[in-house]
Parts: C-alpha cells; sequence; structure tokens
C-alpha cells in the first residue's frame, strides 16, 4: 500500500471511529509500527490529527483564527449561546471565555439581566457592553491576535482575585479520554486558572469540537459541571460523554 493510501485509511479510521491504536492498524496492514507512527507524525504536522500516546485522535476544526470559526458551524452556535445565556441568573459573577460561541452568548442575554461579567476577550467585553445592566470586568495581559483573547502571568494572576458562579470555558477539543484541550500554551494556562475560580464551569460545544483534541490539555473532562451540546447531536457521538457521568445537556 502506498503512503498516501495509508493515509488516507488513517484519516477515514478516524472519522468512523473517533481513534486509531497504532499497534491494532500495524497489525491490520501488515505494516511496522514504525511505519504507522511516521505517517502519523507527518499527518500531525499537516494539522490532519492529534497525536496521543498509542495512536491517534481526530485534530479539532475549531483552531483557526476568529475569521475562520465564525464560518464554522453557525447554527450550533446560535443555540449553544442561546442555551448558555438562559443559565445566568440576576445577581452572579460569572466568567465568559473568548471565541466565537461566548460572542453568541453575549448576544443572547436578557435586556434586564443583572450580573457581573469577567472576560479576557475585548471582543466578548464590546457585546457584552451592549446591556446596560451588566458590570464587565477584563482582564489584562498580551493580546493573542488568533484568538482575540488576553493572556499571560497579568490574566493568570487576575483570575485568582475572583469566586465566580459560573465559567463559561471555550475549548476547540472535548474528548472523554484526553478531556477539554485548546491549541494554544497560554490560553490553556488562563483556561485553567478562570477555571479554578469558578463554582461551575459549563462548556459549549459545538459538533466539530465533540471527539477532537488539541496539543495542550486544559482540564479532565470529569472536573466540569455541564457539557452543552447542540440540537440534533447523533446519539452515538453523545454516548461516550454519558459513560464518563458529565451533566450533558442538549441544546433546543
Amino acid at each position: 500500500m502506498l503512503t498516501v493510501q495509508r493515509k488516507q485509511l488513517i484519516l477515514a479510521r478516524l472519522a468512523r471511529d473517533g481513534q486509531l491504536v497504532a499497534k491494532t492498524f500495524s497489525e491490520e496492514l501488515g505494516i511496522s509500527e514504525d511505519t504507522v507512527r511516521r505517517d502519523l507524525r507527518e499527518l500531525a504536522l499537516e494539522g490532519r490529527l492529534q497525536r496521543v500516546h498509542g495512536g491517534a485522535l481526530p485534530a479539532s476544526a475549531a483552531v483557526g483564527d476568529m475569521a475562520v470559526r465564525e464560518q464554522v458551524a453557525p447554527d450550533d452556535k446560535l443555540a449553544l449561546g442561546r442555551a448558555g445565556a438562559a443559565m445566568v441568573k440576576d445577581g452572579q459573577l460569572v466568567i465568559l471565555d473568548g471565541g466565537t460561541t461566548a460572542a453568541q452568548l453575549a448576544r443572547h442575554l436578557s435586556p434586564t439581566l443583572r450580573a457581573s461579567f469577567v472576560t479576557h476577550s475585548p471582543t466578548v467585553a464590546v457585546e457584552l457592553a451592549r446591556h446596560p445592566h451588566i458590570e464587565i470586568i477584563m482582564l489584562g495581559g498580551r493580546l493573542f491576535r488568533h484568538s482575540m483573547v488576553n493572556v499571560g502571568a497579568a490574566a493568570v494572576e487576575a483570575a485568582a482575585r475572583f469566586r465566580a458562579d459560573l465559567y463559561f470555558m471555550g475549548v476547540t477539543g472535548v474528548q472523554p479520554e484526553v478531556g477539554l484541550s485548546t491549541g494554544d500554551h497560554e490560553e490553556a494556562a488562563v483556561k485553567r486558572a478562570l477555571h479554578a475560580c469558578a463554582a461551575e464551569t459549563v462548556v459549549l460545544a459545538s459538533r466539530e469540537k465533540l471527539g477532537a483534541a488539541s496539543a495542550f490539555v486544559v482540564a479532565p473532562l470529569g472536573e466540569i459541571a455541564t457539557l452543552v451540546v447542540p440540537p440534533g447531536t447523533p446519539a452515538k457521538t453523545l454516548r461516550p460523554f454519558r459513560a464518563v457521568g458529565v451533566q450533558l445537556i442538549v441544546a433546543a
């Protein structure tokens, strides 16, 4: 089998099964594990998959910049934003991450809501500012233009000063074994700090993130309070997440 054919088969298996075990795949094709691992390395460098111990997982389609991500699953994100906005109650202190889904949540908050929001995203802060009764607290730091969020030591240190009711965490991958992951190490560090200072963490995950993984792990899936997924998500996709025991809500 030619290299290009093996790689196509690897990607097809990932799409079908959600994972690939290098040893099993090598035995099936009658080739060495070293050959499979080389193929996985090359595909990972192309951004086609995420290597993990013993094999690979699908790479997240949500690792592009903001302009790209705005075009990915817009209907899913609209439904997730509405579901997240409905969770926020008067008087709460809420941390809202960056990203396109977080922006949808901000847009769908009740116009009469009276609450305080902490965010490290300038674009999300602008959306929140459209609501007259919301207090907005910005975390400073170095602007990471790819995701339009502030990162670095200043953001991490500032996060420790809050005790929030809710944190809406944005990630690029949600996978039962790997957990919650993202594509940048500084972003991951800020997310961990925000997660640590919230009573409950909620993840709003559009379909392309479910079962996918990125390079930098934020937290195990079992640490969050709720995973919200889009309407119409197949039962087969949800089954591994239910097995972990996380509270799962399907957005309307």
